[in-house]
């Protein structure tokens, strides 16, 4: 029980939804207790510890509870059921700005959070030099925090939460928040804070840092636990319920196994065994753009892994594939499929086609289907990119696009370790 910092014991939260607020009123006069409300359970029934020097990961999608999570942790939420046990000095990075009174400065929001986590004056005169020093926002420190940037706040905000010196760290997506190089030095301190043996609670949806600082991780959808265990399992189940491939079982326990997928995906033109489409199992970009002569269509798609499931998640140095269906609507010679990758600005990184592959189509037939896959290791850093696919031609030497789906999807690599530049030579080090 020493070793544990944090216990979280049948932690349950249930909201009240009303129609519309007259109904509240009625279901407090109602002498028959009739309910005008429905039940809506932000979380349900979650179990775990969080040891002393280790750092928990938790993640999920949007909407699935880890926020509610965080806040009934730290105190300011109560649960409906359950108990949280906290042994030790917790600082918290919850929402950006919370805790900061937007009409103080930020030298009187540096002592006001002192004073929120027990600290005296005297103790946070000490600390306030190493505050201002890591923040670096100059002499906006004296203005009303109502005047800073989303990027000054998050510079105060993780300057006072990482020099307080806490038990136990508590980090809610702040380290998205700011410039490239605000971003590394909080990383850096990150880096420091769980070196020194302090306990950190992790909540991202950048998986590739959930799976190299968090010794284990959380896995929470629609309020309820779906796992607890290895990190790098967690995420895998995690990479399922984002493309809608998760098969919803009972919530289990550290160790237990949860959550199987359908592994077959149908190669051949048609559908999947359960009558969907590939790219039904996908996170589709709504703001895609489609365009062409419609001669020949793209009609579907899908990015799978080296084990072949259906996913926008890759990993850096595994092989994938990405796989595309195309329908003829008349005869044409020698078609081009083709795809690219952009990074997030926009700029193309890579891509290939069948005629550059020397792998082309001779003819498509009308009315006929044919799916080609494109299969290569993943070479690129950690980090968003997007998706195009192409099908193109040439008739009587003048291009002619048939179907283009600009930026269709993302493709997220999922990395514990990137070198410098837009992909990873593979290089081995020796010493001669």
């Amino acid at each position: 029980m020493d070793n544990k910092v944090i216990i979280v014991d049948g932690v349950t939260k249930l909201y009240k939804l009303y129609d519309k607020p007259m109904n509240r009123l009625k279901e407090s006069l109602s002498l028959t207790h009739k309910k005008y409300h429905t039940e809506h359970f932000a979380l349900d029934k979650i179990d775990f510890s969080v040891n002393k020097g280790e750092c928990l990961g938790i993640i999920g999608t949007n909407g699935s509870g880890k926020s509610t999570l965080l806040k009934i942790i730290t105190g300011v939420l109560n649960s409906t059921e359950g108990k949280v046990t906290v042994n030790g000095k917790i600082s918290a990075l919850l929402e950006l700005g919370a805790g900061f009174n937007m009409e103080y400065t930020g030298i009187e929001n540096i002592y006001l959070n002192g004073t929120m986590m027990g600290f005296t004056e005297k103790e946070m005169d000490a600390k306030l030099q190493d505050i201002i020093d890591f923040a670096e926002i100059g002499e906006f420190i004296y203005q009303p925090v109502k005047t800073y940037s989303s990027g000054m706040f998050a510079r105060l905000a993780f300057a006072v939460a990482i020099n307080v010196e806490p038990d136990i760290l508590i980090v809610d997506e702040a380290l998205s928040v700011g410039d490239i190089f605000f971003q590394a030095k909080c990383y850096k301190k990150f880096n420091e804070f769980k070196e020194a043996g302090k306990t950190i609670v992790f909540v991202s949806h950048d998986l590739s840092s959930v799976l190299k600082y968090c010794d284990r991780t959380l896995l929470i959808h629609k309020g309820k636990q779906i796992k607890l265990g290895k990190t790098s399992e967690v995420v895998d189940i995690f990479k399922k319920i984002l493309v809608n491939q998760y098969d919803e079982q009972p919530s289990d326990n550290e160790g237990s196994e949860t959550g199987e997928t359908k592994e077959e995906i149908n190669l051949q033109p048609g559908q999947t065994e359960d009558g969907t489409l590939w790219k039904e199992k996908m996170i589709v970009n709504p703001n895609f753009s489609d365009y062409g002569s419609k001669e020949a269509e793209i009609i579907d798609f899908a990015i799978t892994d080296k084990s072949g499931h259906i996913t926008n998640s890759i990993y850096k140095g595994e092989e994938f594939s990405i796989r595309m269906k195309v329908k003829f609507n008349r005869d044409i010679k020698n078609p081009i499929c083709a795809i690219t990758i952009k990074d997030l600005k926009g700029t193309e990184i890579t891509g290939t086609n069948t005629m550059l592959e020397e792998n082309n189509i001779e003819m498509g037939k009308k009315d006929q289907i044919i799916a080609v896959e494109f299969r290569q290791k993943m070479s690129l850093q950690g980090g968003q990119y997007l998706l195009s696919l192409g099908l193109t031609g040439y008739e009587l030497e003048t291009f002619v696009v048939y179907n283009r789906l600009y930026d269709i999807c993302n493709i997220e690599v999922l990395s514990t370790r990137n070198t410098i530049g837009f992909y990873d030579m593979d290089t081995t080090v020796t010493y001669l």
